[in-house]
């Protein structure tokens, strides 16, 4: 569905990225192994369950980011350059535009359930993993679909064909990142 407005159009349903952050409790130092939390358990708990878990499943990548050192900061030592990064982020953009390539399909979080079972195939050893990730992590169906996806990205990203355990391992990771 389109709406025109006399600024432009607005297209139904839009599609966009959500990025968000949260600290793991009240005082924020939960989990720091430089400062103590100051928080009971209960208030961590309470304070966590402010975001319900249909709401938590939505979210491809759940990452804890913990606090960096001095030493990293001010190391001469760089990482992987922004340039780097970019040129294999387009390389991954360009392999999804060619496999959906006569499709309605732009990127890998369009695909439904048909094109994950298509390009989402895991081996055996895959299979197992992701079996033990859903009774571990008490996966959703949209969880299931979502590590699968991001399994997906992850390959694209680092140049393969296959999802091995090894990237369906690191999906399940960025996936099951709660913090308690």
């Amino acid at each position: 569905m389109t709406v025109s407005r006399a600024s432009g159009s607005v297209t139904f349903p839009a599609s966009f990225m959500l990025v968000a952050a949260q600290n793991p409790c009240m005082c924020g130092y939960h989990g720091d192994p430089e400062r103590a939390c100051t928080c009971s358990s209960s208030a961590i708990a309470r304070y966590q369950k402010r975001i319900s878990g249909p709401l938590l499943d939505r979210f491809d990548i759940q990452v804890n980011v913990p606090r960096v050192k001095f030493e990293k900061l001010s190391s001469e030592q760089g990482g992987e350059s922004s340039e780097t990064i970019r040129q294999r982020v387009c390389e991954a953009r360009l392999r999804q535009q060619a496999r959906f390539r006569g499709k309605r399909l732009r990127s890998n979080a369009d695909m439904g359930p048909s094109e994950i079972r298509a390009y989402c195939v895991l081996d055996e050893a895959g299979q197992d993993l992701m079996k033990a990730a859903v009774r571990h992590f008490s996966l959703s169906a949209r969880g299931y679909h979502r590590v699968l996806k991001l399994a997906r990205t992850i390959a694209d990203l680092a140049g393969r064909e296959h999802i091995g355990p090894d990237l369906l391992s690191e999906a399940i990771h960025f996936r099951s990142h709660r913090v308690e």
